[in-house]
């Protein structure tokens, strides 16, 4: 949705992209509060979560140790204390937002998967998932970035109406809740889905995926200018900066009449 041609870069060409610390603190954060949970809730105190921070890092590097490299040229660890600092300033917000005493969470980090009539599959991990006594669900997902604005709240809301679409396919149930917590400005933005609502999120998937199979076919992955440009890894291989795409790896079906070769982002 954001760019055609990213997509194409990382899934594919797959091509690497280097850890950023924002991201990655991102994970480390979700790690922690994935493992809040693990004690009882008299123990779901502020100063326990972030005593979990040194391991989780220390697992996070074990498994990823591209994540390393962020912090060479730091002999005396002087960025490294300052982005574990402010992992620290996210977690202990959350307690703020949230009363980890008060929750019992029926699943964190929930793969969920399912398959439309249409035969499109669907997956998501979902940071938690919270069951009421009455039966009623909430899906909750961390974002340790600022709220968005509210003209840009409904973009944020479709990954989380997206992971409702997979549980209403897979449990004939509609979460009664979705809720987004924003550490980063220590908001949070909640939504009530209906059916109606769903539907919509699935026409509108099935179309993307309508869109990506012809690309995918046509070799015709254009490049979507947006702010985000900036952040890009791809840049050297990008058209807007100057720069050529590899040639696509896949088979290319004939071009229709009056077409023309416009828009291609590699040979045949």
């Amino acid at each position: 949705m954001r760019c055609p041609l990213l997509y194409r870069f990382r899934v594919i060409d797959r091509l690497p992209e280097k850890p950023s610390e924002a991201a990655t603190r991102g994970t480390l954060v979700h790690a922690v509060l994935e493992r809040l949970f693990d004690v009882p809730a008299r123990e779901r105190t502020a100063p326990w979560a972030k005593s979990l921070i040194p391991a989780q890092w220390d697992r996070l590097r074990e498994s990823r140790p591209e994540v390393s490299e962020l912090f060479e040229g730091d002999p005396e660890g002087e960025r490294l204390a300052r982005w574990l600092g402010e992992a620290e300033r996210l977690v202990e917000r959350w307690f703020a937002l949230e009363d980890p005493t008060r929750l019992e969470p029926a699943e964190r980090e929930l793969f969920v998967e399912t398959e439309l009539e249409s035969g499109l599959r669907l997956r998501g991990i979902i940071d938690r998932v919270d069951v009421a006594p009455t039966g009623e669900v909430r899906i909750v997902d961390y974002k340790t970035g600022k709220a968005p604005r509210p003209e840009y709240a409904e973009d944020a809301l479709f990954q989380m109406k997206f992971y409702a679409l997979v549980v209403w396919r897979l449990k004939r149930v509609v979460p009664r809740r979705l809720q987004l917590v924003y550490l980063g400005s220590g908001d949070v933005l909640t939504y009530d889905p209906v059916p109606a609502d769903l539907e919509r999120v699935e026409r509108k998937l099935l179309a993307l995926w309508a869109a990506i199979r012809e690309a995918t076919e046509s070799g015709v992955w254009r490049p979507r200018p947006t702010k985000l440009c900036g952040w890009c890894d791809h840049q050297a291989v990008c058209p807007e900066f100057g720069g050529t795409p590899p040639p696509y790896p896949l088979s290319v079906r004939a071009a229709e009449s009056g077409a023309g070769d416009v828009g291609r982002m590699g040979p045949v």
